[in-house]
């Protein structure tokens, strides 16, 4: 099929375009060749010396590539994964985005048109109407404005032509119910001016099936409009301009399935060892402990108002089980039985201008720059799963009972009562209970904004984000006949984000809202506010330049050194909060903001409560040096040789406010990472073009590597250092004109230097001298550990353990038990306390003491583990593709296609332990496709395969903290998909 393209994997380090028959011999480009601008030049992709992979619009729909998360299939070394915040980690070469912080930055830099996007949705878009996708890898930094240590996304639109009018479609439907159009117009005006409409649709009902409603979920309801615009007054002239929109509706689910092999003792709630399709252990999380009866009498009890204790929701230690006992979780990933069901809304707005003006015959300025604004939402069911039925709840028919002035109760108990029935905890007249909507007012249900009142206890969480960005790019390239040429750039860029926020929304803090704000106001009609957790960001601000360059020496005819710097400056700043049941307010009140913004924003609470306010400027000076050269070999037609070293920079940024008490000490700022990048690679033709085979290889030493753990249900991000080495090799074989073989092998090693951390799956780190603690009021775990192992007997920290929980507990905490998977002990306690009574109890030195803890807290989180030597996390070491197309004459001008392509990705792991919970397993994904194309391809038809064996491919892994039971969340690419499509092309 004369002038197609057939590529699958992007061709080693410059993962060259798939021609439509063999390379000519004068090393000019054969038509349907890619030309890129990875170097701002046009260039054959087999002349580039940078790892660059790209991709033409018909190639992406030859291998059934739609989206972003599908083309990591036919990329090297490279994985994409949705994450458990609504956002993209993109991993190249190990590098990629872990980092869990409003003022962090991509590994990955994302372009549109060589326009860098900060915090851009780009990744929630289908692909349409493109040019070509030009996937960098390896840091940049000298030739695009932004610079990344991973590499760089550039996807480049369709622009206007002015030779004549053409227009194209396509129509497909398929399983799921699944429509899509898709469409572009292209009209000149005059010899001067062009313009160019494209744009697409997509609807389909959903993966997943819903047991408890009979209804679809995971579905998609998308659409994308774009427009562009030439001007070419003159030779020397042309502006292009696009602007772009696209918005989704939908119940698209961030996760797919939460794993969880349950632990019965409810100290750890999932067991460290294993994964299953278990329901968590409720009595493991902040609900649950909160809620608890053994936690309300040791919080009251010494207040005289123990007796309140039979109103809590559960207890700990019952044997009728937890909140989630009985809970259906079907071992399809595919299924489910959730009470709330997914929303995905989200839309973006770009504006992109670029203008080229030659300033002579040997130069020219380029001007690059424009406008962008994404909103999103996204919500899903917390635990994926159906608590048990509240009505028949003995704490409930207490409550309700005195209320009622049923039954032997105090007066004050029956007013408590009454207030708590009252409030917007409950629906009025039922024994329904209530769950607060999201509310940027934090107000929820205490000022009636109810998501729903249900026989049930109800659990979502809702992550949202607001972004605006402005940018101008200017560079001034040369082109001299002389040996000498060169490159100058400058970016400028600002963006805000606002309204950033992850919020966990419970039945049970809705009702312990009500409980402690009736307690704590007197038994008044008051509450406490926000009625759900919030990690919000009121400003994230951006602003960043950067001044770059490259000088190009040729030394001889076939031998060319390239030296470039960079020096980049980012100043943050960032205002954030983590409100929780912290404001006491009338029941009723509609804005608890307004007195959350009232409250001391004091160093002892750092932010709790009031905004924390953190800025700061980040800088670096990178660079990259070049030698490329291309032997004249008798036994190839092409070749080129290159060695590189390249510095890349990505800035540090703040950690999210925290209560010390609560917390290690945790440094409010993480630092930078730099990379030292030492690549070769050679690109080469044989046999006339038959044959192209390329192989590079790449060594990194990446220092402050910035890592991200959960702690107390914050996101905290350390810095560590690591080794990666890796190569890849990729061939294309032409047997004839009509047949093209292309494969691709890619081997990545990395290694974590000199780090430790604590796995908060197993906090004792497998020592069986260490007692792990459920805090009975927070849900995090702590644990009491001898400073040298095995230096104090285990029944001597039991004693001390058991002793203090009978003093504190009144005989209401039970001895410590074994906890499934572990060598540990497990019990419930009230951290704060226990290490307060602990220091004063036993001699200095004897436990392993946090000094800086608010001197009552030890080893917040547990025993530090030294992962020294582990692997990366989304980073396998294998990836194999292979794919064949044939081109077949049937009658006349018209050519049949059928096309197979193999996507092998190995083992790989969802975090830094390395643990058996941590292992992505190895997949396979077959896509197979039959076109029929007419002359000159004005007309086309095809059926289309993918995923033909519907493996359930694994792309990442999210782990919770100790408050959430510690569920594993697992994030997949689409199910088998099949259907037909008709299009047109003139």
């Amino acid at each position: 099929m004369r002038g197609k393209l057939t590529l699958l994997a992007g061709v080693c380090a410059g993962a060259i375009a798939f021609p439509a028959y063999a390379q000519q011999a004068d090393d000019q480009p054969v038509p349907g060749e890619i030309v890129v601008t990875a170097q701002r030049t046009a260039e054959r992709l087999q002349d580039v010396p940078i790892a660059v992979s790209a991709f033409s619009n018909e190639s992406l729909e030859q291998q059934q590539i739609s989206n972003p998360l599908e083309l990591q299939l036919a990329l090297p070394n490279t994985t994409l994964t949705y994450g458990n915040f609504s956002g993209t980690n993109i991993t190249i070469r190990g590098i990629g985005s872990p980092v869990v912080a409003a003022s962090g930055d991509q590994g990955v830099a994302i372009h549109l048109n060589d326009m860098p996007l900060i915090a851009s949705r780009i990744f929630d878009s289908e692909f349409y109407d493109l040019e070509r996708l030009e996937v960098l890898r390896g840091p940049q930094g000298t030739l695009f404005g932004r610079n990344a240590t991973a590499g760089v996304f550039n996807i480049i639109t369709a622009k206007p032509d002015l030779s004549g009018f053409k227009a194209s479609g396509e129509a497909s439907y398929g399983n799921y119910n699944a429509r899509q159009i898709q469409g572009m117009v292209n009209v000149p005006i005059g010899e001067t001016l062009g313009v160019r409409l494209a744009g697409i649709y997509l609807k389909r009902d959903g993966y997943t099936r819903n047991l408890n409603t009979g209804n679809r979920i995971d579905g998609r309801d998308y659409y994308s409009l774009r427009g562009s615009l030439k001007f070419e007054p003159t030779d020397s002239t042309r502006l292009t301009v696009t602007g772009q929109y696209f918005q989704e509706d939908s119940n698209r689910s961030r996760g797919q399935k939460q794993l969880c092999a349950k632990d019965l003792t409810g100290i750890l709630g999932c067991r460290p060892d294993q994964e299953g399709f278990d329901a968590i252990n409720g009595d493991a999380t902040a609900t649950g402990v909160l809620a608890s009866q053994e936690f309300l009498a040791i919080a009251f009890g010494g207040l005289g108002l123990g007796e309140l204790a039979q109103f809590g929701l559960g207890s700990v230690y019952a044997d009728d089980g937890d909140n989630y006992s009985g809970a259906v979780v079907p071992n399809d990933v595919r299924t489910v039985a959730i009470d709330f069901e997914p929303l995905w809304k989200s839309k973006q707005t770009t504006i992109q201008a670029e203008l080229k003006q030659d300033l002579g015959p040997n130069m020219t300025l380029t001007l690059n720059g424009g406008y962008s604004h994404s909103k999103y939402s996204s919500s899903i069911d917390y635990n994926l799963t159906t608590t048990r039925s509240i009505l028949n709840n003995p704490g409930l028919v207490n409550l309700r009972d005195a209320a009622a002035g049923l039954g032997v109760y105090s007066p004050t108990a029956r007013l408590f009562a009454t207030r708590m029935l009252a409030s917007g905890a409950f629906r009025p007249g039922s024994n329904q209970i209530c769950t607060s909507a999201y509310d940027p007012l934090h107000a929820g249900s205490i000022g009636g904004r109810i998501q729903g009142c249900t026989d049930n206890s109800n659990e979502f969480d809702y992550s949202a984000g607001e972004n605006t960005q402005w940018s101008l790019e200017g560079r001034i390239a040369t082109n001299f006949d002389g040996p000498v040429n060169f490159l100058l750039g400058g970016l400028y860029l600002e963006n805000k984000g606002k309204n950033i926020t992850y919020s966990v929304i419970a039945s049970g803090f809705d009702y312990m809202a009500a409980f402690l704000g009736i307690l704590n106001s007197g038994f008044g009609a008051s509450t406490l506010g926000p009625p759900f957790f919030d990690s919000e960001t009121a400003r994230a601000e951006l602003k960043t330049y950067g001044v770059f360059g490259e000088v190009y020496f040729k030394i001889a005819d076939n031998l060319k050194l390239t030296g470039g710097l960079r020096y980049s400056n980012d100043k943050k700043y960032i205002a954030a909060r983590q409100p929780f049941l912290n404001a006491l307010v009338p029941n009723g009140t509609t804005n608890v903001n307004a007195v959350l913004n009232t409250l001391d924003n004091d160093a002892s609470i750092a932010g709790q409560q009031a905004y924390a306010i953190q800025s700061g400027t980040f800088d670096a000076v990178t660079g990259r040096v070049v030698l490329d050269w291309k032997p004249e070999l008798s036994f190839t037609q092409d070749t080129l040789v290159y060695a590189s070293y390249t510095r890349g920079n990505k800035p540090g940024g703040f950690n999210p406010p925290y209560d010390p008490n609560l917390f290690p000490p945790i440094p409010l700022t993480f630092k930078g990472e730099t990379i030292d990048a030492f690549e070769i690679g050679t690109k080469n033709s044989f046999l006339g073009g038959a044959l192209q085979l390329n192989l590079t290889g790449f060594y990194y030493k990446y220092k402050d590597f910035q890592v991200s753990r959960i702690i107390n249900r914050t996101s905290f991000n350390d810095n560590t250092n690591a080794n990666i080495y890796g190569v890849e090799l990729e061939s294309i074989i032409r047997p004839e004109r009509n047949f093209t073989i292309n494969a691709s092998l890619s081997y990545l090693k990395t290694k974590i230097l000199n780090f430790s951390a604590i796995d908060t799956r197993d906090p004792s780190n497998g020592r069986s001298d260490v007692v792990i603690i459920k805090d009975l009021q927070s849900a995090a775990n702590c644990v009491v550990a001898p400073t040298v192992q095995g230096s104090v007997p285990i029944a001597t920290t039991l004693a001390l353990v058991d002793g203090f929980n009978a003093a504190a507990g009144g005989g209401l905490i039970r001895p410590a038990v074994p906890v499934p998977g572990t060598n540990s002990l497990g019990a419930y306690s009230l951290c704060g306390a226990l290490g307060s009574f602990l220091q004063s109890a036993v001699p200095a030195g004897t436990y392993l003491f946090d000094a800086g803890a608010g001197g009552g807290l030890f080893l917040p989180g547990g025993v530090a583990r030294n992962i020294s030597g582990n692997e990366l996390a989304n980073s396998p070491n294998w990836k194999f593709s292979v794919g064949a197309q044939y081109d077949a004459k049937v009658g006349g001008d018209w050519t049949l296609s059928p096309r197979v392509d193999l996507h092998m990705t190995g083992n790989s792991w969802g975090s830094n332990f390395n643990t058996a919970r941590d292992k992505i397993s190895a997949y396979e994904i077959v896509n197979a496709q039959i076109i029929l194309s007419g002359p000159d391809s004005k007309f086309s038809a095809r059926a289309f395969v993918s995923n033909v064996f519907d493996s359930q491919a694994i792309t990442g892994k999210y782990i919770t903290d100790p408050s959430s039971a510690l569920f594993t969340n697992i994030y997949t690419l689409d199910p088998r998909t099949y259907g037909v499509a008709v299009g047109f092309k003139f």
